[in-house]
């Protein structure tokens, strides 16, 4: 036992031997960690993929939803792990899920979270206006939700004098949609026909804009004219004619608001005896 135990110090008491020792255990302690971070590196896990191009606001069927292994180091933010969390939800409304691509949690929602981005930036103070449009109005469907637009004021005067000139100007467009209510510009697929323009303007020009079309005996017709100026963010929706303003005031003074028209109606009206 001793001769064991004057052997064992005399092979550690010898430098060569610690030196040797101590190569193979950093050899070892390398050799295990680049195995490791080889191993997580190529290690692959299943997750759901999109088989097909999803538009926003699609109802995410079984027959979208594939699995694919990824190696999981290539994986970054929080992501669907599970296909039945994503199957019966929908795609939301401010994205397109391209083919190929894995479901992240904030692409994918339920119905009763899918909101209507057309209200989600409204200032406060400031009314929506539902606008019905055609493809002739939208010159083309050119004002897409963000463009903005001026609107135009025609009318006959009290000396049956034409009067024309811009009414009210920076007003952004909030959506287009068509006779069903789908998001004429969401879907690059389809092709939508827009119907109604959506925008919002301060409470006050809201209730000009129906005094104005109170006025049919002056034959009255907004014509909507898209805004090619640079705007910031101060540029805020104005008034830009003093003289049309007070033309509509001064004939509408003593109109109760509860006899003003709704602003869509009157204008699908006066659309429908246009095209009559």
């Amino acid at each position: 036992m001793n001769n064991l135990k004057a052997s064992m110090k005399k092979f550690f008491g010898n430098k060569n031997t610690v030196t040797i020792l101590g190569v193979i255990l950093c050899l070892v302690i390398l050799y295990i960690g680049y195995n490791y971070r080889i191993n997580s590196a190529v290690k692959l896990v299943a997750i759901p993929y999109a088989k097909t191009t999803i538009q926003p606001r699609t109802y995410i069927t079984k027959d979208m939803v594939g699995t694919m292994n990824v190696p999981e180091s290539f994986l970054v933010g929080d992501y669907y792990t599970n296909v039945n969390n994503i199957i019966g939800k929908y795609s939301n409304f401010n994205t397109i899920i391209a083919k190929g691509s894995i479901f992240y949690t904030d692409l994918v929602v339920t119905e009763e979270e899918l909101p209507d981005s057309a209200f989600s930036d409204v200032p406060e103070g400031y009314t929506v206006v539902n606008y019905p449009v055609t493809i002739a109005s939208t010159y083309a469907n050119s004002m897409a939700p963000g463009s903005h637009i001026n609107i135009y004021y025609k009318s006959l005067n009290d000396d049956g004098e034409i009067m024309f000139g811009k009414f009210i100007s920076n007003i952004e467009v909030l959506d287009v949609k068509d006779s069903s209510g789908q998001h004429v510009f969401e879907n690059s697929e389809e092709t939508r026909t827009p119907a109604y323009m959506l925008f919002a303007v301060p409470e006050e020009t809201h209730l000009l804009l129906r005094k104005a079309l109170y006025l049919d005996e002056y034959d009255v017709e907004l014509i909507l004219i898209p805004n090619t100026a640079t705007l910031s963010e101060e540029d805020k929706v104005t008034v830009s004619s003093n003289d049309i303003e007070n033309f509509i005031n001064s004939k509408t003074v003593l109109v109760s608001v509860d006899d003003l028209p709704n602003i869509s109606d009157q204008v699908q009206e006066n659309t429908t005896d246009n095209d009559q």
